[in-house]
């Protein structure tokens, strides 16, 4: 049987010594494991809650930073975009560009993703349904894109809170083979921590079986060696010590 899909690494880049000990281990595990983890970091993290936030090196730095690694580990890259101006530039580094949950029906966004060939992975938004991203996939499709991707990632459940509906997994799979449960996101408590977005990673592994029993064709995981500590995101970041023995119970 095939394997499924991994993507995993930090959520948003800190420093290149921090995509270095990600990548020594994500690789190590793919050697191990006889699996491909498509490895991802953010340039930028536009949608950060507060203004005083850390966003990441910026568009240029970032990729060079991405471009190192996918070099020096040979590993696949995958990191999302905000903006239409960005896609060109992502792809010449990225093989999988990424549209973020709150952009998923942005046109301009997902054409100029499908215009440069590469993966386009569409996270599903916070307020739609499985059945709604039938209107992204076709934007992509109508604009040439090769492959795409979907990702489920949990929907709001009143305020400061997400709850999974599985169902949401067969239903995208109507529009793709490949769909993608984002077990880290799925967790966020999203700007209850005080200006910043809260989570319980306790439940990230049983996110992923779930997943798994209602047919997903793939796994993401923001990972970290110290997400108490992380600059983006900590609170619903897998321990990067962890990423093996998750990844291991999904075989």
């Amino acid at each position: 049987m095939k394997n499924p899909v991994f993507i995993a690494g930090p959520c948003v880049i800190e420093s290149i010594q921090l995509l270095d000990t990600v990548a020594q281990e994500i690789k190590r595990i793919n050697q191990k494991l006889g699996v491909e983890i498509i490895f991802k970091a953010s340039f930028d993290k536009a949608n950060r809650t507060s203004i005083s936030s850390f966003r990441g090196p910026g568009l240029e730095k970032g990729l060079e930073m991405l471009a190192e690694i996918k070099k020096k580990y040979s590993l696949k890259i995958l990191t999302d975009i905000h903006e239409s101006f960005q896609a060109e530039k992502a792809a010449e580094t990225a093989d999988i560009l990424q549209i973020p949950a709150f952009l998923c029906r942005q046109t301009d966004l997902l054409i100029a993703a499908a215009k440069t060939g590469r993966i386009v992975n569409i996270k599903k938004a916070q307020f739609l349904s499985g059945e709604d991203m039938k209107y992204p996939v076709q934007k992509a499709m109508q604009a040439g894109a090769k492959e795409i991707w979907l990702t489920e990632r949990g929907n709001m459940f009143g305020y400061n809170n997400l709850v999974v509906d599985f169902r949401n997994i067969p239903d995208m799979k109507k529009f793709t083979p490949t769909v993608i449960m984002d077990c880290t996101h799925c967790v966020q408590r999203p700007g209850a921590a005080g200006g910043k977005t809260g989570g319980n990673r306790e439940f990230i592994p049983a996110m992923a079986l779930a997943a798994k029993a209602f047919g997903a064709s793939g796994y993401f995981f923001e990972t970290h060696p110290d997400p108490d500590n992380a600059l983006s995101d900590g609170p619903n970041m897998l321990f990067l010590k962890d990423l093996e023995q998750v990844i291991a119970s999904l075989l």
